[in-house]
């Protein structure tokens, strides 16, 4: 999946977050557990979460080494893996025509 950076999943997905990058993530490492947040869904961004609008947004630690291990990573849709987010799409599609009126 082709994230569009619309920011989507990270304010709006119930999910799992690495608390603190400078610990990182080994998920053969069970005390691992303790550096475990959750960003609940509620429109709240994730704290990892920057920029300033839809088409924009970035992960601050998603160049780290252990991050392809983390829930957020494993995030995918049904299409094939070279396919835009099908949410990124309608998101970004619904800001361009809000900002046409």
């Amino acid at each position: 999946m082709i994230c569009l950076r619309c920011g989507y999943c990270c304010k709006h997905s119930f999910v799992v977050i690495i608390d603190d990058p400078e610990q990182g993530y080994d998920p053969n490492d069970p005390d691992c557990q303790d550096n475990m947040a959750v960003v609940l869904g509620d429109g709240t961004p994730c704290k990892h979460l920057r920029g300033e609008k839809p088409g924009e947004y970035y992960c601050a630690i998603h160049d780290k080494p252990w991050y392809k291990h983390t829930p957020c990573a494993k995030h995918q849709q049904i299409e094939q893996k070279n396919s835009n987010c099908r949410m990124g799409e309608y998101i970004l599609s619904r800001e361009n025509q809000e900002g046409r009126k």
